[in-house]
This record gives C-alpha cells, sequence and structure tokens, in this order.
C-alpha cells in the first residue's frame, strides 16, 4: 500500500527552552502533514468530500527521540490503519532516513459543518483511502 511523504519544515519558534522541538509542535506538524493528504492527493480537482468538514477525535503521539533546529526538513509519512462506516484511523511516522523522532495516529471523523454533526464516509473517501491501508483490516474492507 502507499504511504503519503511530507516535507516538514522546521521552524526556529518551533524550539523550547531546551533546544528542541516542544512536544506541542509535533500536533501541527501532523496536521500540516494530514492536511497536505487528505486535501493535495484527493481524486478529481483535489477536493474530496472531507474539505465539507472532519473533526478530530484523538490523538496518539509517542516521542521517540528529541528533534533539534536545522534547516533540513522532516519526513512525515503518513497512511490509513483504519476504515469504519464513520471515521478513519491515521498513522504517521516523523522522521529522516536513518531515525525516527515520532509515531503517532489521529482519529478522523468526517463531519456535516450544516447539520453540526458527524457524518458517514462516501464511497470516494473509502476508495481514495484504501489506496493508503496498511495494517488492521477495514470493516469498510470486511462488509
Amino acid at each position: 500500500m502507499a504511504r503519503h511523504i511530507y516535507s516538514c519544515p522546521l521552524r526556529w519558534s518551533d524550539m523550547d527552552a531546551f533546544g528542541h522541538v516542544n512536544n506541542v509542535v509535533f500536533l501541527r506538524y501532523l496536521e500540516e502533514a494530514r492536511i497536505d493528504f487528505m486535501f493535495r492527493l484527493a481524486p478529481g480537482d483535489g477536493s474530496p468530500s472531507f474539505s465539507g468538514g472532519s473533526v478530530v477525535a484523538r490523538h496518539e503521539i509517542d516521542y521517540v527521540r528529541p528533534l533539534v533546529h536545522r534547516h533540513e526538513p522532516v519526513t512525515v509519512e503518513s497512511w490509513v490503519t483504519k476504515i469504519s462506516a464513520a471515521s478513519l484511523t491515521i498513522a504517521y511516522e516523523i522522521k529522516d532516513p536513518d531515525q525516527v523522532y515520532v509515531r503517532a495516529s489521529t482519529v478522523v471523523v468526517p463531519y456535516n459543518l450544516e447539520a453540526q454533526r458527524p457524518r458517514r464516509i462516501t464511497a470516494e473517501e473509502k476508495t481514495f483511502l484504501q489506496q493508503y491501508l496498511e495494517g488492521e483490516k477495514s470493516e469498510a474492507l470486511a462488509a
């Protein structure tokens, strides 16, 4: 299966008093990679119905090693580990070729902004997401 690759620049303001990327900043890196994955690589015109809205229901982050400021960007690899009827889980690694700094996952729920409530994943979204499915079997595939 495919993985989405995002090159994430480090900013001087990302550093904390100890000279490494602050733990909270990694959430922003994950967000940048997720948005790039969900919108830029989407089928058609780059605007799947996720562009209508989605919300983050959960984050899990394992900080493997400190990341210090440098001019070279880090790579954020993203892939899907689970697709259900009304949510998906995206896994990530923030890394260089020879080491991993962070392993994380995010549960994303498609959201109907007008109705102000969660909605189901569409067939178009499922087709796109299945290209990136690794790991656990998808409920959508089993159905």
